[in-house]
Formats: structure tokens, C-alpha cells, sequence
């Protein structure tokens, strides 16, 4: 039986999740410590562990006072554990991983930071993508490079397409505006974004499906003619992608 999902916004932007089933419950990132408290008080919940995505601040900054609050475990990145808070679990990509009674698979999404990592629950169709693949965009390279966001991008892109894509922030307005600026004719984008305004539809979280259909950084080979790039590799297009991002 999938997990349930619930989202909740914290700070300006950000989004945390918790995921509730098989005896438990856990979070996933902890932007904002009262948010989280208030929903898990009022549905009655424990909270058994917090995973961690990657070492920013607005992704980090509430563990310790959530920890003090409900005796949480933490699970990070061991690549990044050196500048994350203190973990009691360290995990590594493609190593197996047990949360709530479901397997859980660890992917390296390095390229907004490095040792940025994604966690996937393929019975529950959910992957917690953070700032890699994000809800009509991905996230800026602050650490790594072009390439490395593209294996990213491309190691997520191989999910199953009813996959629930959990990202870390709503950036709808500015990622659905550049998006329509390189692919204004895409009629699936321009349903998304109406519903979108509309609030007949959240930004996030959404499916791998509808993502391919209307994030121009999983459509490089639709937009590649549009960008006069012909000849260019889908990891070429991106690069041109990803630099039109930062400037508009």
C-alpha cells in the first residue's frame, strides 16, 4: 500500500514532506521547525527519521530543533556528512535503504551542490528530488557543472513516468516563464501553467510524466531544433538551456 504524502510549505518557498505508513512516519529536508511540528501535533504523528537531501541551509536549518522535539534519527549523504548536520545514518547511492517497510532507492544527483542526493520509493511511485529536478525547472550549479546535472537529470528522467517528482521549492513563476519562452507552442505547458494559475493544480508535486511534457530540461531533443543546435548532443542543449535560465 503506497506511503501518504503530505506537503508542506516552509519559509518563502521552500517545500518539506512527510511521508506516513508502515508504523511510522518521517520527513524528508527541515526548512522551518513550526510548520512541521503543527502538522505532525495535529494529525497525532511521531516523527522516526528526517532525510536530507543536501547541505544548504533552507534545507537543514530546523534538525536540531525537531530532533530536540521528537528524537528523530538523521539520514544524509555520507559524501556530504561533513557539512550536513550530524547523522546517525550515513548512506551512499545504489546501496540498499529500508524506510517505513518499503525499499528505498539512494541516486546521485549531484550538480546544484555535489554529494546532492535523491531519494526514490518505487512502490509509492515518489522521489524526492530537491533541488535537482524540480517542478518545471532544475536547480542552479552552485557546486557542480553542466554534465554532472545532466547525468542527473538523465538518471531521473529513467523513472517510471507515474513517479511523483517531490521537488524542493515552488519556482513555478519563474521556471513556467522561461519555459514558455523557449517552448510557446507546447500546448501541454500552456494547460499546466492556466491550471496552475488557476490553482486547479498544485506546482508541486507532480509526475515524472507531466514533467517531461512541459520542463524544457527533460525536453532538450524537442527543443533542440528551436535552439539551432542540430548537431548538438542532448548534454550540448542542455548547456544552452541551463546558461538562457540563469540569464533570463
Amino acid at each position: 500500500m503506497p506511503l501518504d504524502l503530505v506537503t508542506l510549505r516552509c519559509l518563502k518557498d521552500n517545500y518539506a514532506y512527510l511521508l506516513h505508513g508502515g508504523g511510522g512516519t518521517v520527513l524528508i529536508d527541515a526548512p522551518e521547525a513550526m510548520p512541521i511540528l503543527t502538522e505532525l501535533e495535529a494529525r497525532g504523528w511521531g516523527l522516526d527519521a528526517i532525510l536530507l537531501t543536501h547541505h544548504h541551509d533552507d534545507h537543514i536549518q530546523a534538525v536540531a530543533e525537531i530532533v530536540a522535539a521528537t528524537g528523530a534519527r538523521v539520514i544524509g549523504a555520507d559524501a556530504d556528512a561533513g557539512r550536513l548536520p550530524p547523522l546517525d545514518l550515513r548512506v551512499r547511492p545504489g546501496e540498499p535503504l529500508e524506510i517505513l517497510g518499503e525499499q528505498v532507492g539512494i541516486l546521485d544527483v549531484s550538480g546544484h551542490t555535489v554529494g546532492h542526493i535523491a531519494f526514490h520509493f518505487p512502490q509509492s511511485a515518489m522521489a524526492f528530488t530537491a533541488d535537482s529536478l524540480m517542478a518545471l525547472g532544475c536547480g542552479r550549479l552552485f557546486e557542480g557543472d553542466p554534465a554532472m546535472m545532466w547525468d542527473s537529470l538523465s538518471r531521473l528522467d529513467a523513472l517510471p513516468g507515474e513517479t511523483l517528482i517531490c521537488s524542493g521549492h515552488d519556482y513555478c513563476a519563474a521556471n513556467g516563464a522561461f519555459a514558455l519562452s523557449v517552448d510557446p507552442d507546447n500546448a501541454a505547458l500552456q494547460e499546466r501553467l492556466a491550471a496552475i494559475a488557476e490553482a486547479r493544480s498544485p506546482c508541486a508535486p507532480a509526475t515524472l510524466e507531466i514533467e517531461r511534457a512541459t520542463n524544457p530540461f527533460l525536453r532538450v531533443a524537442a527543443l533542440r531544433g528551436s535552439l539551432g543546435m542540430e548537431g548538438a548532443d542532448d548534454a550540448q542543449v542542455f548547456t544552452r538551456l541551463r546558461a538562457m535560465k540563469d540569464d533570463f
